[in-house]
């Protein structure tokens, strides 16, 4: 389950829901008929059947008749073959998937809000959505746009007005895309590189973001207008969009400083192309001559520079028999009396202005003008052509031909090619491109024109602003110890000795002065490793790329102050260096360095090591005036759960946030919290509307950047309007949290409570999964995670280093392989000790006044309660009977007790009776998928156990990933 579908609690409808599951069911059994043959057709319909009457009886208690069926399962999978085994796995896996995609297609939202000083809060508000390429999507992206396709084709089949011809080839439509889908392979055959990653990312952005976003923004200026009467400004940016993908390479060796770089020009590229479209469009439809006195004088402008650059256009005059001061007076003429003249006659100045623009802007390589193809003349026709040119296609074709020199410079760049363009031939930065459209967007307001300019041109305004010349801008991301490295040898060679091997004070002081400065450190002849070496041209490729293309630069495992000024320095180096190459400043400003705290012992350390950083003078000053006097702070959610369990990293991460906002808070800095979320549960995911409202107060003013990770990214943006549900959820949740933050804890006692069921929680956690030895081999056995690796999911190494147990496995992974086990185990270990001690401690009531009272604690139990609800112990046991070492059993027995315990005293918290008692929709979706997840879990343990014992057969390899693949999709999270 996507933790998206949790957001909308009652909100779907189930008849459509299980009418759209039934149509494509049958689809996909009539493409197993044709493709796979009724032999096996019969078998997995068996096996379905069986599934789901061992669901029915566990429904209603009977676990003899349960457990006997379960038994016939076993057998029918024991006695197939293995050719048998893939297309098995892929029918189950299918199935799982298109009912993802009808879940998807039947979510709903309502968001309304009605405060009076509501307009103030959404026209400040500052929302950034970060996507990143953490390795939890499993499907091909292939596979994600058939996805797409078969929603959208269930979207039109809800249409009432279809004639039953029209009905008929829809459901055609249907047939192909699934058989489609069954005849492409699902698994990935090479791991992706960080480009592939990066490509995806903005496929995201050119296929559904760029649509969703001006819709979203017309309701929140709808809703706006009807509360408050007055719209959302243009230049409003409510939601922004950032990204690792090609930045973070953190414990990730092929994510280069040439990899940011090309990973930057092409989003550029990208932004370029999806503006000319727009352009294009909005020429085609400004077709009006009206205008104000402003346009027309910037129309004046562009036509005298094209005068002043082309000879022709020289020509051109002389030949009209006008000067520059004439043709002023035509434009302004043509702009007052436009009523009085026909559109077939045309005034001279149009006339003038179409053959300056049919000239050309530049001169390149001697000739007169940029050379065009047939096709483009054919499609982009002179504007001799056209003497019927109005003030605003002057403007627009001008803006034109600066989109497309700024898509020929990327190419040019990415080719490493020379560039000589002038800066004003192409657009660096999207207050160069709102300029113009501003101007006319002011220009048809004055004219009476508000009905056009509130259209496209208005659309095109917002997405600018939104989406900037970058469409989202790169986050850069690297662990702390890599800079001490590179610190220790710039000290080296000048003799200063190992930087690393000082004290924290002393670190301090030498980064200070150094900062102070004005001289470079780093000198040129400088020798160092290639690790060192790809450190410093990563700084080198930050400098020349600046603030216009990149947005933070994160420092992993952030320990010190030391931590966020050595970056500042290494930063500060480059930066004199190229600019010294250039002979100009660098592009935009310098990154703002934001330290992130993972571990237990660095959250706990957060509000000091801020303190630290803003008692110096010297940042405090660089705050103020290089970023507006902010300061960012990421927590991580995922190494925080998987060192400490869940409960433990949750009250953890809200202590946290309460000491850094008091920090930041005391010196008169403004604050914004990152949160670093997963989409599991484990990796602190869940319903985004409730995890920001249970945020400490004052933690969200209004601010907010958070992830969005792997199968998350498609899931919640996928489609157009699933991502307009969630911009929404979005800034409804930041909204009233800003209005109307949540309460803190309302009797000291509460605080007391939490520590003793953290520390009895955060011990149990680590006794089990850290200090008994034979756990790993345990883990190892009863989960994938060591097959995980041949799923080709992500370019980075699942792995910090390649030796070393639990602590060198990255949290992803950890998480996956219990979720394919459907154990769920990092979501719930630990809890139960600890709320079992205080409970019994005679604390009950004080729980259930916390779970009513205080919004943090109640959604800390719904997440646990969730995650309980998505498990499934009789499975769990069912791959340590077939998978694990006898003698490793009773580990499992133990955990399947504790399990139990944990249900207990959650439901005894939370007063419900039964698991998600709350959250029918999540019970009843989780509920309709069993008969196709079981067997495929069932099918993923009789593989696994063949595989373990003939490691080189690749069917068996290939039954593997597409049964992970599988239940990926039916848990509808991974990592």
């Amino acid at each position: 389950m996507t933790d998206a579908t949790d957001d909308i609690a009652e909100e779907i409808s189930f008849q459509a829901f299980d009418d759209d599951c039934h149509l494509l069911g049958n689809l996909l059994n009539d493409c197993l008929q044709r493709e796979v043959g009724p032999r096996l057709m019969e078998k997995v319909e068996r096996v379905r059947l069986l599934a789901q009457s061992v669901c029915n009886m566990r429904t209603v208690g009977v676990e003899e008749a349960a457990l006997w069926l379960s038994k016939q399962i076993e057998k029918e999978l024991l006695n197939m073959s293995v050719d048998e085994t893939v297309p098995l796995a892929r029918a189950f896996s299918h199935h799982l998937s298109l009912m993802g995609i009808a879940e998807t297609h039947h979510r709903l939202i309502q968001s309304g809000v009605s405060q009076d000083d509501i307009y103030n809060a959404v026209s400040n508000q500052e929302v950034e959505i970060v996507l990143t390429a953490h390795p939890t999507q499993i499907n091909r992206r292939t596979l994600q746009y058939k996805h797409v396709r078969i929603g959208h084709l269930l979207e039109r089949n809800d249409r009432q007005d279809l004639t039953h011809e029209e009905k008929e080839l829809l459901i055609e439509d249907l047939v192909r895309e699934i058989t489609s889908l069954w005849q492409t392979d699902e698994l990935r055959r090479r791991r992706p590189t960080p480009l592939d990653e990066a490509r995806g990312g903005l496929h995201i952005v050119e296929q559904t973001l760029w649509r969703a976003v001006p819709q979203y923004l017309r309701r929140i200026s709808t809703a706006l207008k009807k509360h408050t009467g007055r719209p959302l400004p243009l230049s409003s940016t409510p939601i922004k969009f950032g990204s690792w993908m090609g930045g973070d390479r953190d414990g990730n060796p092929h994510v280069t400083a040439k990899v940011t770089r090309d990973v930057c020009y092409l989003a550029r590229w990208i932004a370029a192309d999806l503006y000319l479209r727009e352009v294009d469009s909005l020429r085609f439809e400004l077709s009006v001559s009206n205008c104000d006195e402003k346009l027309a004088q910037f129309a004046y402008d562009i036509f005298i520079r094209l005068v002043q650059a082309s000879s022709n256009t020289t020509t051109a005059l002389q030949s009209n028999e006008s000067s520059p001061s004439a043709v002023k007076a035509e434009i302004m003429r043509d702009s007052i009396q436009h009523d009085q003249e026909s559109p077939a006659s045309p005034t001279r100045a149009a006339t003038i202005l179409a053959a300056a623009i049919s000239a050309g802007i530049r001169k390149r390589t001697g000739t007169d003008s940029i050379s065009k193809s047939s096709v483009d003349k054919l499609l982009n026709p002179s504007a001799t052509g056209r003497p019927d040119i109005a003030p605003y296609r002057v403007v627009l074709g001008h803006i034109r031909e600066k989109l497309v020199n700024t898509r020929r410079r990327m190419e040019e760049l990415l080719d490493d090619l020379p560039c000589d363009y002038d800066p004003s031939e192409f657009y660096e930065t999207p207050e160069q491109l709102l300029e113009p459209l501003m101007l006319c967007h002011r220009s048809m307001e004055s004219c009476e024109a508000e009905v056009l300019a509130d259209g496209r041109l208005t659309d095109l305004i917002r997405r600018v602003s939104i989406f900037g010349m970058t469409l989202m801008k790169l986050d850069l991301r690297q662990e702390a110890e890599k800079h001490s490295e590179a610190l220790d040898a710039i000290t080296k060679f000048l003799d200063m000795g190992t930087y690393s091997a000082w004290d924290e004070d002393k670190k301090l002081d030498f980064l200070t002065k150094e900062l102070k400065g004005k001289r470079p450190l780093v000198p040129p002849t400088i020798a160092v490793s290639s690790e060192v070496q790809e450190v410093l041209n990563t700084f080198r490729v930050a400098a020349e790329l600046g603030s216009n293309s990149l947005g933070a630069y994160i420092v992993s495992m952030t320990s010190e102050a030391s931590d966020v000024l050595a970056v500042e320095l290494l930063q500060k180096e480059a930066r004199l260096v190229v600019s010294g190459e250039l002979g100009k400043p660098c592009p935009g400003t310098s990154l703002r360095v934001v330290p992130l705290f993972e571990t237990v012992k660095d959250l706990r350390d957060a509000g000091t090591i801020i303190r630290r950083l803003l008692s110096i003078p010297w940042y405090r000053d660089h705050l103020v005036t290089n970023h507006q006097g902010h300061q960012e702070v990421m927590l991580g959610y995922s190494d925080s759960g998987k060192d400490a369990g869940r409960f433990t990293a949750a009250w953890e991460l809200y202590k946290a946030q309460e000491d850094v906002v008091a920090a930041c808070k005391d010196y008169g800095i403004k604050l914004t919290l990152f949160h670093g979320r997963g989409g599991s549960v484990g990796r602190g995911g869940g319903p985004m509307y409730l995890a920001i409202q249970s945020q400490p107060p004052g933690s969200v003013i209004g601010t907010l950047r958070i992830t969005e990770q792997g199968e998350m990214v498609q899931a919640k943006f996928g489609l157009p309007q699933t991502a307009l549900r969630e911009l929404e959820i979005y800034t409804t949740a930041v909204l009233l949290a800003t209005l109307n933050p949540p309460d803190s804890p309302r009797v000291s006692c509460w605080r007391t409570v939490m520590e003793q069921i953290s520390d009895v929680s955060r011990q149990h956690y680590r006794n089990v999964v850290y200090e008994n030895k034979e756990f790993l081999h345990y883990f190892q056995e009863a989960t994938p995670e060591s097959e995980l690796g041949n799923l080709n999911i992500g370019s980075r190494p699942t792995r910090r280093k390649k030796s070393g147990g639990i602590g060198q496995l990255r949290a992803i992974p950890w998480i996956f392989a219990w979720t394919q086990s459907r154990f769920v185990l990092p979501a719930w270990l630990g809890v139960g000790k600890g709320l079992e001690a205080v409970i019994s401690q005679g604390y009950i009531q004080e729980l259930q006044a916390m779970y009513r009272e205080w919004p943090f604690f109640q959604s800390t139990i719904d997440l646990i309660e969730m995650g309980l609800a998505k498990a499934d112990t009789a499975i769990a046991k069912h791959y340590d009977d077939w998978l694990v070492n006898p003698a490793r059993q009773t580990l499992g027995q133990e955990l399947r007790d504790e399990f139990h315990k944990t249900e207990r005293c959650v439901l005894e918290v939370s007063g419900h009776h039964r698991l998600a008692e709350n959250n029918k929709t999540l019970r009843r979706l989780i509920e309709s998928r069993l008969p196709y997840l079981t067997p495929l879990n069932m099918l993923q343990v009789e593989v696994l156990r063949r595989l373990r014992q003939d490691q080189g057969n690749q069917r068996l390899r290939d039954a593997l990933l597409i049964s992970i693949n599988g239940i990926a999709a039916g848990m509808r999270n991974t990592g």
